[in-house]
């Protein structure tokens, strides 16, 4: 009886709640990694069949390509241009004291063709696309849809990852080389209004620091971005259960999930070609 009580009285403490919590939130981990990896394989299956059959969904394929790169255009350039325009208006001046006006230009080729072209279009994509695919899915799934979908002997999978993984892959690309040329456009007038380098200084030193290895190093990881975004977002929504609370949840989920992946791809394409 004592050691009955001394259970329900550990069950009642902070230390196992918390350890309970902690043990949740790795099962929670360890299954969201399992579930991404299966999906992946698919989707590759589905890819690679398609290619083979020349079998495409080009009507589905072509509105997520609309969606994935128009849609997202405007605030993706917001967000690019205002981090170029911050960076060059602290960055600028203190060059120009130092006497370095002539390298203005290329470090801000470096900085955007390197990193922040790619890493800040994605964070928009994952606000504005990534959270948009999840509670797509995820709403489909709670109201059954999914399930409908499997009546009618159509793969989820297929119809709904393939076009958008696809989309994120092509499209991120092109999304990353329109607002890396509007960062560098936008770093160089900050930079002629914060410190008058004047725009023959920053295009000259601007072409001297943009090589072919950084932005094709650039576009690669870009395009893993893309197709990881839309990955994620789609798994993380499909997963989801539990009614609103569920979509929400799942939503929240896949945003986290991708910031999270594409800080880790960034990372090793910093270590395989940079390091």
């Amino acid at each position: 009886m004592n050691y009955t009580r001394a259970i329900e009285i550990f069950k009642q403490s902070a230390t196992y709640n918390l350890a309970k919590l902690l043990l949740n939130q790795a099962q929670d981990f360890f299954e969201t990694i399992g579930e991404i990896s299966i999906r992946t394989v698919q989707v590759l299956k589905f890819i690679l069949l398609d290619i083979a059959k020349l079998n495409f969904n080009k009507k589905l394929i072509i509105e997520q390509c609309s969606r994935f790169a128009v849609d997202s255009l405007p605030i993706t350039l917001s967000i690019v241009g205002m981090c170029s325009i911050i960076i060059s208006m602290q960055v600028a001046p203190e060059m120009v004291k130092q006497g370095g006006e002539k390298f203005v230009g290329m470090l801000m080729g470096v900085v955007m063709t390197r990193e922040l072209g790619a890493i800040m279009s994605g964070f928009a994509i994952i606000s504005m696309i990534g959270s948009a695919y999840a509670s797509e899915i995820a709403t489909m799934r709670v109201t059954e849809q999914i399930d409908a979908l499997k009546v009618l002997k159509v793969n989820p999978v297929e119809y709904l990852f393939v076009p958008r993984v696809i989309a994120g892959f092509l499209m991120m690309p092109v999304i990353v080389i329109i607002s890396s040329t509007f960062g560098l456009l936008c770093g160089g007038i900050a930079a002629y209004l914060s410190a008058h380098v004047s725009k023959l200084n920053y295009i000259s030193s601007l072409w001297q620091g943009l090589y072919v290895k950084d932005i094709t190093v650039g576009l690669a990881k870009s395009a893993c971005f893309g197709a990881t975004i839309a990955l994620i977002s789609c798994t993380c929504g499909y997963l989801a259960y539990g009614g609103a609370k569920g979509v929400g949840l799942s939503t929240t989920k896949s945003v986290v999930w991708s910031f999270v992946a594409i800080c880790i791809i960034d990372y090793i394409f910093a270590a395989l070609f940079f390091f």
